[in-house]
């Protein structure tokens, strides 16, 4: 289980697995134990499954974006519990829902929790991250050692929505939605096979997913290490995809595109 602090307030996010490698992250209201609130919960059974066996009750459902395996049991468990649902604005809900944009909160001040709504478009071009008690639920925006697809939106987009991230504090803790993370690395030890620190997590993770363990939440601080969509502007990334595109490329925006669409075909 992980734990986040903000103030006096511990959050604690458990994983919840889905399909072939979702997470979808449980949360326990810090105010009241038994309460929890949970993030793009494509499957309702995996959730009454946790819910069941921890005892917990649940009163809030968080989405970041309109993917089937992130709002499959939104309609389900919010008739089933009662709880409230928030979701982006700019996007299809499966139910109603507070609608959110950018710079909207969530408040949900009787649990003790409290998350700051970002737009990070670019997986698709309504998708929103929250971010609150030093840690951050984006979806398939930011993955450990990687990034999500353009299904919708732009490499611009995608690029400055990372930026958006970048910008949070290194101890921030990375939520992402999908176990991604090996594959990920091999990528990127094939962008930079000289960077110490994607060979080091890379033989860490693999160790992990032998076990089948979980390889997350990452911090905001250790990506910055490994993860070539963080490093567009390090000079060994960006002779990599100058080297890919065969071209000189004009900045860190076009760097990010050229890895995009190399890690599309990576395999």
């Amino acid at each position: 289980m992980a734990r986040t602090r903000r103030g006096s307030a511990m959050l604690e996010a458990s994983p919840v697995r889905a399909f072939s490698d979702n997470y979808l992250w449980l949360i326990r209201a810090p105010l009241e134990p038994k309460a929890a609130v949970v993030v793009d919960p494509g499957d309702a059974r995996p959730v009454e499954t946790a819910l069941h066996d921890e005892g917990l009750e649940l009163r809030a459902i968080l989405v970041t974006h309109h993917h089937a395996d992130h709002v499959g049991g939104v309609a389900a468990l919010a008739e089933r519990h009662g709880a409230a649902v928030f979701g982006p604005a700019r996007e299809r809900m499966p139910c109603p829902a507070r609608l959110l944009d950018d710079g909207d909160t969530v408040s949900l001040a009787d649990l003790g929790l409290e998350f700051h709504v970002m737009a990070v478009p670019g997986h698709t071009l309504g998708h929103i991250a929250y971010h609150g008690h030093g840690a951050l639920f984006c979806g398939d925006t930011l993955f450990s050692a990687g990034c999500g697809r353009l299904f919708e939106g732009t490499a611009a987009q995608m690029h400055e929505s990372l930026q958006r991230i970048a910008a949070l504090p290194d101890e921030t803790r990375i939520f992402c939605a999908h176990e991604y993370t090996l594959s990920n690395l091999r990528f990127a030890a094939a962008v930079e096979p000289g960077n110490a620190d994607v060979l080091e997590t890379l033989e860490s993770v693999r160790v992990l997913r032998g076990r089948n363990a979980i390889t997350l939440p990452s911090t905001l601080g250790r990506e910055r290490r490994f993860n070539p969509f963080l490093r567009c502007e390090v000079p060994a990334v960006r002779a990599a995809a100058e080297a890919r595109a065969g071209s000189t490329l004009h900045g860190p925006a076009d760097v990010f595109a050229v890895l995009r669409a190399w890690k599309d075909g990576f395999r």
